[in-house]
């Protein structure tokens, strides 16, 4: 009884807390927990048009089919390779360039670099995949004047034909497009890192590379971990409008990634059932690779989300 009068006090003096967080469990509510129902289309033959006590149950027939596709195993290769290339690219440089901008001393050149560096971020992938577009064009594109000029081609590249660089490709245009982005979050775990410890670096005879290398990095230490869990928890998100935008009939194969496939075998077919079975197992597979990185980390010693 006790517990229960504190428990209502304390939340009688956090009334204003609660009520502010109202707003925000309707919305989880609404529109993460309540499409949950859906999930029940993927255990039936799905029928628009017929209720759901009229709708044909077909148990994991629907599953069945996505592990026969052979399709399906080549989605999956695109999307775990290009989630990987995503992944190392956006952590190196985006810790690379917070290190850096943490190290100039030049206060309006270090905002004027930031500034430019995350300004792509608030560029659509509409537009970004437009200019991307250009600047790899086998007419004018920038790059292939660039390499001409240079010797390494001897003659105009179509970059976005090529189905061995793709993965590459989309993977330079998310570090361009984020890395600023993403460096802030580095910026911030740095600042809070205490002055004290590079003054006696300092005093130590400790150069800019060893205060990086002793101080910096361990400092951020928990802030990578923590992203880094977050980020193998979306590895089933290799994303969708970059891939949709510059792909091709050339480079298919490696362009079709798992929300690609969803759309294009499922929702456009009007294969309903197929598209909620998969979009189980995208659910099911980032948890379990989220649960797995939380627990490595938690074996480790490392800091974890849960």
């Amino acid at each position: 009884m006790i517990l229960q009068k504190t428990f209502t006090q304390r939340l009688w003096q956090q009334r204003v807390l609660v009520l502010m967080s109202v707003p925000l469990l309707i919305h989880l509510f609404i529109f993460k927990y309540m499409p949950l129902w859906g999930w029940s289309m993927a255990f039936q033959e799905y029928v628009p048009g017929k209720s759901f006590l009229h709708q044909k149950w077909v148990g994991l027939e629907q599953f069945k089919r996505i592990f026969t596709d052979e399709l399906f195993y080549q989605v999956l290769r695109n999307t775990l390779a290009m989630s990987a290339i995503n992944i190392t690219f956006s952590f190196i440089t985006a810790i690379g360039l917070a290190i850096l901008l943490n190290e100039v001393r030049v206060t309006w050149f270090k905002r004027t670099v930031q500034t430019i560096s995350y300004l792509p971020y608030f560029i659509s992938w509409v537009v970004a995949a437009n200019i991307i577009m250009v600047m790899l064009s086998s007419d004018n594109g920038i790059v292939n004047i660039l390499l001409l000029k240079l010797g390494v081609i001897d003659s105009s590249q179509m970059w976005l034909g090529k189905p061995d660089l793709f993965w590459w490709i989309i993977g330079i245009a998310n570090v361009w497009k984020n890395v600023g982005w993403n460096a802030i979050i580095y910026l911030a775990a740095i600042s809070a890192i205490e002055p004290h410890l590079y003054e006696s670096a300092d005093i130590d005879g400790a150069n800019r590379l060893q205060k990086i290398r002793h101080i910096t990095l361990p400092g951020i230490k928990p802030t990578i971990v923590i992203l880094l869990i977050m980020s193998i928890g979306h590895v089933m998100q290799a994303g969708f409008e970059q891939q949709y935008l510059l792909g091709n009939s050339l480079v298919k194969d490696k362009s079709m990634v798992f929300d690609i496939f969803v759309l294009e075998y499922g929702i456009r077919l009007s294969r309903y059932s197929f598209a909620a079975a998969a979009g189980i197992f995208n659910s099911v597979v980032s948890i379990a690779m989220l649960l797995m990185a939380n627990y490595i980390a938690g074996k480790m010693g490392e800091e974890r989300i849960i």
